[in-house]
């Protein structure tokens, strides 16, 4: 339960104020009890403590909490609501005011200076500085917002906007994309096993079914797996790798599955941080970046190493870039590794392969790990563009460049499964020494081992139906109808972001998000400055407020100073996109004019 929380600051704080409320009314079912003075002063200091966001605006939900109480007329409801909805609209204001991104700074701050503190055995004086430090825009005081906004349309507050579009994340079945049946059958076989006498399901489901069974130990999912995953399913995305690579050879044992990417990519990143020749360990990063990098490497105390794709030049990467940026860096920091994400977050571009090879001769020449980010490897949309692999490029350049460190992703997530919950996910190490290999094998298992709904999940991604199996065609043509409407969605995105005035966009050549920049005008950054706002999180707010559209401020993943970038996603159905992309475009005149 507590890792939800963490996980999820809207629940944090709902839990929060579920405390602050239950609190209260047992304060005042005994309001008119007479207590010894040392029992107030008790009762008092317990209140204080249970205050988890800032006091006012816990005193203030618990006096609306009353008044619904009291007063059960819808203009009653109302008018709290909307109180309400202001005091949370400020709240989230005050954390951008202060550049954060993390929906937990302001509150921890004001705790901090509370003289109760030290009674606490934890206060953000005391605690890790690099939780407090790391940020994760994706889900930041914007994402907050609309969760609040949500809650006060069901209870009646009147917006110019009836509902919500979270175009913030890439959270493909939240935006309305379908399941594939050959996957959610073969979790269902596999999670209940007494499914299999049923005639509903196909037989190539129920014999995958039943191998993985037989992989468990116990014949249950219920059990745990080896660390590094289930050794058949291991043995599976070897050969899916052999097969996308055109035959280059995969040993299952270079092989972990994970839940999702992150937990991968956190544990190399863990693998890397050491000081050598008493310097902080560097990571490079490109900019803009997807914030799971930024987040961890502040977690774990190491140094971001920014280079710049070339907006200029369909976000492509130039070796003279990745040069400058080491360069500059190696002074203060030990570069350890460089990150690449292709196709792109938040950006969209698919790299070159003639940029692939520039990048592995950097990494060679300078020693650096790479961390190959291809979840999106599926999600490729324009007809001139091909995903490469780096572990197929590699292999093809020769030596000295085959035998170049590499940790390629993939995920259940993305793809045409998008499968954000389920968490599964893979990766694989590439000429990394077996000693260090060793200690990589021995760090993951403190985790046990990632979840066998996830595993089951990589299977299906990586072992499909093939021609001439009974789930051949529904597979196939569920497939294709998600790439083709993402891809239909791809073009969509571009062409209308390309019309408004004041917007600079880039093709979506692949993944599943739009990353343009907008100018901004002078008398808008000077109102965003006089909130203490970035002016990329000002448009921001005010497309949230104006129309109901959730996206990132371009801020929240870097970009060039002076410059101003949104992501949103592509993942809306066509008919929503459609009514997103009408909305931004008034909302874009209107905020042009009002501050042109």
């Amino acid at each position: 339960m507590s890792r939800q929380l963490l996980r999820n600051p809207t629940t944090m704080q709902r839990a929060a104020n579920a405390v602050a409320l239950t609190y209260t009314r047992s304060l005042a079912s005994v309001g008119s009890v007479t207590m010894p003075p040392h029992q107030k002063r008790s009762r008092q200091l317990q209140q204080q403590q249970c205050k988890l966001t800032p006091s006012a605006a816990v005193v203030r939900r618990w006096k609306s909490s009353s008044s619904l109480h009291n007063n059960n007329s819808a203009q009653s409801q109302r008018l709290t609501a909307e109180t309400t909805a202001t005091q949370r609209r400020s709240q989230a204001e005050a954390l951008n005011a202060r550049g954060s991104h993390s929906s937990f700074d302001v509150p921890a701050r004001f705790m901090s200076t509370q003289k109760n503190d030290n009674m606490k055995c934890l206060n953000v004086d005391n605690i890790n500085p690099n939780f407090i430090v790391m940020e994760y825009a994706v889900r930041g005081p914007l994402v907050i917002r609309a969760g609040e906004i949500e809650k006060e349309l069901e209870k009646g507050v009147k917006k110019p906007f009836d509902q919500v579009i979270r175009a913030n994340i890439g959270d493909c079945h939240a935006m309305g994309q379908q399941p594939l049946t050959f996957l959610r059958q073969l979790l269902a076989l596999t999670i209940e096993p007494r499914l299999l006498n049923s005639p509903d399901y196909p037989a190539d489901v129920k014999e995958r079914a039943c191998a993985l069974l037989a992989a468990c130990s116990g014949g249950s999912m219920g059990s745990y797996t080896d660390s590094a995953g289930l050794e058949y399913v291991r043995h599976q995305v070897a050969s899916f790798i052999e097969e996308r690579d055109g035959g280059v050879p995969c040993d299952w044992q270079n092989v972990y599955l994970t839940g999702g990417a992150s937990p991968g990519i956190k544990s190399i990143l863990s693998l890397v941080h050491c000081e050598v020749d008493d310097k902080t360990p560097g990571i490079m990063v490109p900019i803009p970046q997807y914030p799971l990098y930024s987040a961890t490497i502040s977690e774990y105390g190491m140094q971001k190493i920014d280079y710049y794709l070339d907006e200029a030049n369909k976000w492509g990467l130039k070796r003279a870039e990745l040069q400058r940026a080491y360069d500059q860096a190696k002074d203060q920091c030990n570069p350890r590794a460089l990150v690449i994400i292709n196709p792109g977050n938040p950006t969209g571009q698919v790299l070159s392969r003639n940029n692939i090879e520039e990048i592995i001769r950097f990494a060679y020449d300078n020693k650096l790990l790479i961390l190959a980010d291809e979840v999106y490897q599926a999600n490729v949309y324009d007809k001139d563009s091909k995903f490469h692999s780096f572990k197929k490029v590699m292999h093809e350049m020769g030596e000295p460049y085959r035998s170049q460190e590499l940790v390629s992703f993939l995920s259940v997530s993305k793809g045409y499964l998008g499968e954000c919950g389920i968490r599964g996910g893979y990766m694989e190490v590439v000429n990394m020494c077996p000693k260090v290999k060793a200690m990589l094998t021995k760090s993951i298992t403190a985790s046990l081992c990632s979840t066998t709904a996830g595993q089951v999940a990589v299977s299906a991604l990586v072992n499909p139906p093939r021609p001439g199996e009974p789930s051949y065609e529904l597979y196939n043509k569920e497939k294709s109808d998600v790439l083709n409407a993402l891809r239909e969605r791809a073009e969509l995105v571009y062409k209308t972001f390309s019309s408004f005035d004041g917007y600079t966009v880039n093709p979506v050549q692949g993944a599943m998000y739009v990353f343009p920049k907008i100018d901004i005008p002078p008398k808008a950054i000077e109102a965003a400055k006089a909130k203490n706002m970035a002016p990329d999180v000002f448009y921001a707010f005010e497309l949230l407020e104006s129309t109901g559209i959730c996206i990132v401020p371009g801020s929240g993943f870097g970009q060039l100073p002076n410059t101003y970038h949104f992501r949103s996603t592509i993942l809306p159905q066509t008919e929503k996109l459609k009514l997103m992309l009408e909305k931004f475009r008034k909302f874009h005149i209107e905020f042009v004019n009002k501050y042109k």
